[in-house]
């Protein structure tokens, strides 16, 4: 089986899905041996897919598709003749946005959220009618679709009337080598000579995106909270800018405690597990999720996690984590208060945190994804 996997949407690795489409291809090269990867990637991101050089045919695609409409336009125009040329069995797009109308082969792809459906302004009006109108039609044509959430598939039946029976739930994975609890101590050493972070932090690791990602409510929160409890702990925001981030800046800089509101930047691969090991407490207060990785990926390092449940994080999340209202800024200056002061509650999440974390594997995810390939070859060749 040919597999090609178009990786146009990795965002120079710096979201989610990007994320995703680099551990997908990690796994799928450790469990394809009788299989051939061919990765689709853009001129300036062949340094991230180093790790397949040898393992995987590289189609390198110009650096002038990178521009979405461009990028759109490519992958129904000149990616079908390319998936002719090299011969492939199946095409998997990893987003939705990219989703091709017609192809020479079967078609796979991963829907991760419907946040257009549910986070006003998420996008601007272009961007929220192609996920709206255009991205529905798209989806019906895939001869399989993987939901990376219940919610998400449920999403998809409700909004693009695909039914929930007739797509495949394969949760996302995390990386266990890396995200581990390690030596909390070098951790905390480590990031005190990185970032300066010298006392107890509360860290949020997100995108800098207005409004989805729900800074501006956290910092008034964090203000209600240090206004309240004279605490020196910290708030640590790691994430590279996206629309909006200018907003998120200015709001930080209008908190009378600014200077414990801490910018971290985009955070390299080989430095999350130790911001995570040295973090007292993981706060996610995000409007909407398709999965989260960072509260599973701060849980398997060890740290303790208070998270919003819109989306998918409830499902995601289970049992492990402390709760809150993402939209109630007295509720989540609360939820601060406890986890700062609460060491018992904060070593219960741990434990929690850590067993629940095992559960989320790109091996496993790579097996089933396999699967769902050959699934979908076999709806082709039938016509079903």
């Amino acid at each position: 089986m040919r597999i090609a996997l178009s990786t146009s949407v990795l965002q120079r690795g710096k979201s989610g899905v990007g994320q995703y489409i680099l551990a997908l291809a990690r796994a799928l090269l450790d469990n394809t041996v009788d299989h051939q990867l061919v990765l689709l990637v853009l001129e300036e991101e062949l340094p991230l897919v180093s790790f397949a050089q040898g393992r995987a045919e590289i189609i390198t695609v110009p650096e002038r598709y990178r521009r979405a409409i461009r990028n759109i336009l490519w992958h129904h125009s000149r990616l079908p003749s390319l998936l002719r040329e090299f011969e492939i069995d199946v095409l998997h797009v990893p987003s939705y946005r990219r989703m091709v109308w017609s192809a020479p082969c079967a078609r796979v792809a991963t829907i991760h959220d419907l946040a257009p459906f549910h986070v006003k302004g998420k996008y601007d009006p272009a961007r929220m009618f192609y996920g709206r109108v255009v991205v529905k039609q798209l989806a019906r044509r895939q001869d399989e679709i993987i939901a990376i959430s219940q919610n998400t598939a449920r999403d998809i039946e409700r909004f693009f009337g695909i039914p929930v029976t007739r797509q495949n739930i394969i949760y996302n994975g995390i990386d266990h080598r890396r995200f581990v609890p390690g030596d909390q101590q070098a951790a905390q050493r480590e990031v005190v000579g990185r970032w300066k972070l010298e006392a107890p932090y509360f860290l949020y690791v997100s995108r800098l995106e207005h409004p989805a990602k729900n800074h501006v409510r956290l910092f008034e929160a964090y203000n209600r909270f240090k206004a309240r409890t004279k605490s020196p702990w910290l708030l640590a925001i790691g994430g590279g800018d996206w629309p909006g981030a200018d907003f998120i800046r200015a709001a930080a800089a209008q908190s009378p405690f600014s200077r414990d509101i801490r910018f971290l930047g985009f955070v390299p691969d080989d430095a999350l597990p130790s911001l995570y090991q040295a973090a007292e407490t993981m706060v996610y207060p995000s409007l909407f999720e398709g999965f989260g990785f960072p509260p599973i990926e701060a849980m398997a390092c060890g740290c303790p996690v208070l998270s919003s449940t819109r989306g998918a994080l409830a499902e995601v999340l289970g049992e492990a984590a402390e709760v809150l209202d993402p939209e109630d800024v007295e509720i989540m200056s609360d939820g601060l208060t406890r986890m700062a002061f609460d060491v018992g509650r904060r070593e219960e999440l741990r434990r929690l945190g850590f067993a629940h974390a095992r559960r989320f594997d790109w091996h496993a995810n790579a097996e089933q994804v396999l699967s769902i390939y050959q699934k979908a070859i076999v709806r082709r060749t039938r016509g079903a």
